[in-house]
């Protein structure tokens, strides 16, 4: 049961939600079921040995937006 990213095509609000299944997911703020699904940053952590032999750690959330902590852009309204 996955956890997929929205926008709502009736009111614009960016949200997530659990799809059970083959149920249809509704907006949370107008139950509207016009929905586009948004593509979503996947959640990983690379460790790799830089050039000078230190430990390089890089995350999905260090790719997103420089001006924001979150690894989540739906919680900032990016994207």
């Amino acid at each position: 049961m996955p956890i997929y990213e929205y926008k709502c095509n009736a009111c614009g609000k960016n949200f997530e939600t659990l799809v059970m299944g083959s149920s249809t997911p509704e907006c949370p703020s107008c139950d509207s079921q016009d929905l586009s699904r948004l593509m979503s940053a996947c959640g990983f952590i690379s460790k790799s040995s830089g050039p000078s032999g230190e430990t390089q750690v890089k995350s999905a959330g260090s790719s997103a937006c420089g001006s924001c902590s979150s690894s989540n852009c739906s919680s900032c309204g990016v994207g």
